[in-house]
């Protein structure tokens, strides 16, 4: 029997049996079950293999870093008096989640929080917008930190008035009260030393850069003084936490966080008593100065361990109160801090003060006078004025004596003898036709002690004076030459409608120094010896100088931070700093001791110390009265003390304050009436 055949199927046109089509279907399965396989194997490698690859990956696209300043290290005196300190302003932040999840955007509840706390609903809700976008408010009323941390809405709140919103969670959800720490000044009211301590503010682009990534761009960072000086201590390391962001850009969760870790404290030199008493000194001489109708318009008090160098004060006036600073200064407040006509009191005049020095600078000069060979025991003419050349140079400060000793040249201040002493050592130099101050012992004491350089001091901006001596001479001829010779043709217009003297004064000086203002003349010569002419020094210069005098010849290093403490540690202390010896003629320290003592007991600063218990603390210092162009002149007394066995440098300085022996050494003595209370080290 023959079975049937299947028939034979038409596909396409030609004829396919059943088992074919059959065969096509398993291919097609199998195609199919691996291409599965291949499509589950890559999965499984995304799942298992490549997981934190793309973990990290979405980690990166989804979390913000947000940086927490660390608490700032305090500022204490030598005592542990807080010259600075942290104290803690109150602060209502609201969550960005809950005004982003609420159908206005959380205008009413930013109301409600405002009518809460008495503040315009405008100001709060400036505060919920970024800086830069579309529509914010300007700054300050935009926030200008961070997105991803709860919105700042009141800085500095009515705490009473805060703390009542957390009472009512209903109304008020995803409100918080914090206390941030800022700036205090606990002593303030007696110790002010606000341009020592320094302030802070904004950080700017170029300090976040370079602070590889401790710096944020928002913190604050020391802007002068010892906050700036000692800004990477004081501020400690910040933390950081990472937040979860959801595509709205807003924080829902934290990932990570890393605790921040506290500034140091900073130990200081300062004595807050002696501090409270150079500034009031400061303050009663330049009230004095202004009874006698002087304007007395700045000064400063620097008292300094002759010892160690250590600064244990150091008062500018005019000061300001340094709370100013604290949570943002107003444009007002700035332009009152430096503003030419209030005194400028943003400038320290301790370091960035440069006075002429007058005849506190005479132990400078005799030094150089012995070295020019001049004898200590030598008798010499104090006349009332000495000529050179054509010009006569008066014997500004005392009267004519004849002839004395030069002790009690140093007494009663005799410029005329230093006149001398000046013009005969420029004539051995050679004249005019000296090219180099290689041979001048003038010049050479004078750098010698420091002058001209910076002290080295740890406080930022420091002036470094000027000795003005041939070098300088022809540095700045050929720096000024252009502008000097323009001058001497077209003179002085806008000075000779007020002052037609002062104009003639002014051209006559231009058409000289056109042709010859490089020449370092005998004139120059004199007016350097009694610290007159183009010499400028800053008080915290001379009091170094007395230091070394009254060391014994050591010219120390000022410090005003003594070490740092880490919360709960022991004080580590800095290194001692780095000192040079001056070189000096034999004997002449001895004579110096001893002549400035004698200013003190009977010369010039007789008057000003009387009653004063010079047998208990006694005190060898040296007056000062610089005339400038212009102006009134410049009050000075530079001592130290106690003068058997020194251990303080006191230098006063008052601008426009009259004579030494008037302003300023009355003040050196109010600081002296302080310090001979102090304990013995």
């Amino acid at each position: 029997m023959v079975r049937p055949q299947p028939p034979a199927l038409a596909v396409g046109g030609t004829l396919r049996r059943p088992d074919q089509h059959l065969a096509r279907v398993w291919v097609f399965g199998l195609v199919a079950l691996s291409l599965m396989g291949t499509l589950l194997g890559r999965l499984g490698q995304v799942q298992v293999g490549d997981h934190e690859d793309y973990a990290r990956a979405a980690t990166t696209v989804n979390t913000r870093t947000v940086v927490e300043a660390a608490v700032r290290g305090r500022i204490l005196d030598r005592h542990g008096t807080p010259l600075v300190d942290n104290t803690t302003e109150t602060v209502v932040t609201v969550s960005r989640k809950v005004l982003a999840d609420a159908p206005d955007g959380g205008h009413a509840l930013v109301a409600r929080v405002a009518a809460a706390l008495h503040l315009p609903v405008a100001q709060l809700w400036g505060r919920t917008q970024l800086c830069g976008t579309p529509g914010a408010p300007a700054a300050p009323v935009c926030w200008g930190g961070s997105a991803y941390v709860p919105v700042p809405l009141v800085t500095g709140a009515d705490p009473r008035l805060a703390l009542g919103l957390l009472e009512r969670p209903d109304l008020f959800p995803g409100v918080a009260v914090v206390a941030l720490p800022v700036r205090d000044y606990p002593a303030v009211a007696s110790v002010n030393a606000a341009h020592v301590l320094g302030y802070l503010g904004r950080s700017d682009a170029e300090e976040v850069a370079r602070s590889g990534g401790l710096v944020g761009d928002l913190d604050l960072v020391g802007r002068a003084g010892l906050e700036e000086q000692y800004d990477a201590q004081l501020r400690g390391v910040p933390g950081r936490e990472t937040v979860a962001v959801d595509p709205r850009g807003v924080a829902t969760s934290v990932v990570s966080s890393t605790p921040a870790v506290p500034g140091s404290d900073l130990v200081t030199n300062l004595d807050a008593r002696v501090q409270a008493g150079a500034e009031r000194a400061l303050r009663d001489a330049a009230a004095a100065a202004h009874r006698r109708g002087l304007a007395a318009d700045s000064g400063a008090a620097v008292v300094l361990d002759v010892r160690t160098g250590a600064v244990v004060a150091a008062a500018s006036y005019p000061a300001y109160d340094p709370r100013v600073w604290t949570g943002g200064i107003s444009t007002r407040d700035l332009a009152g801090l430096t503003d030419a006509a209030a005194g400028t009191p943003l400038v320290s005049r301790v370091t960035a003060g440069a006075y002429p020095p007058a005849s506190t600078f005479k132990v400078v000069s005799l030094p150089a006078a012995v070295a020019a060979g001049n004898s200590l025991r030598g008798t010499y003419d104090c006349s009332s004025s000495y000529t050179i050349g054509t010009r006569r140079f008066a014997n500004f400060e005392s009267r004519a004596y004849g002839p004395i000793s030069l002790r009690k040249g140093i007494v009663v201040s005799c410029d005329t003898i230093f006149y001398d002493f000046a013009y005969r050592s420029w004539l051995a130099q050679g004249g005019l036709s000296a090219r180099t101050d290689a041979a001048d012992p003038f010049v050479a004491a004078a750098t010698g002690f420091g002058l001209g350089s910076r002290t080295g001091v740890d406080l930022p901006d420091e002036q470094a004076g000027r000795i003005p001596d041939r070098a300088w001479k022809l540095r700045t001829w050929e720096a000024t030459r252009a502008d000097t010779c323009a001058r001497a043709r077209s003179g002085y217009p806008e000075v000779a409608t007020k002052d037609p003297g002062r104009a003639a004064y002014l051209e006559q000086l231009a058409v000289e120094n056109c042709r010859t203002g490089f020449q370092f003349r005998a004139g120059d010569a004199a007016n350097f010896a009694i610290g007159q002419g183009d010499t400028t020094v800053t008080p915290l210069q001379m009091a170094r100088v007395y230091a070394a005098i009254a060391n014994g010849g050591t010219l120390v290093t000022p410090r005003v931070a003594a070490g740092f403490e880490a919360p709960g540690g022991r004080l580590q202390p800095l290194p001692a700093p780095l000192t040079s010896r001056v070189q000096l003629p034999a004997g002449t320290l001895a004579f110096l001791h001893d002549a400035l003592q004698g200013v003190v007991e009977e010369g010039t600063a007789k008057e000003a110390f009387r009653g004063f218990p010079l047998r208990q603390w006694p005190v060898a210092g040296k007056t000062g009265t610089a005339e400038v162009f212009g102006a009134q002149d410049t009050s000075w007394f530079v001592s130290y003390a106690p003068a058997n066995r020194p251990r303080y440098a006191v230098a006063v300085v008052v601008a426009q304050g009259g004579t030494g022996a008037t302003t300023a050494a009355p003040a050196a003595r109010e600081i002296h009436d302080v310090l001979r209370t102090l304990p013995s080290p």
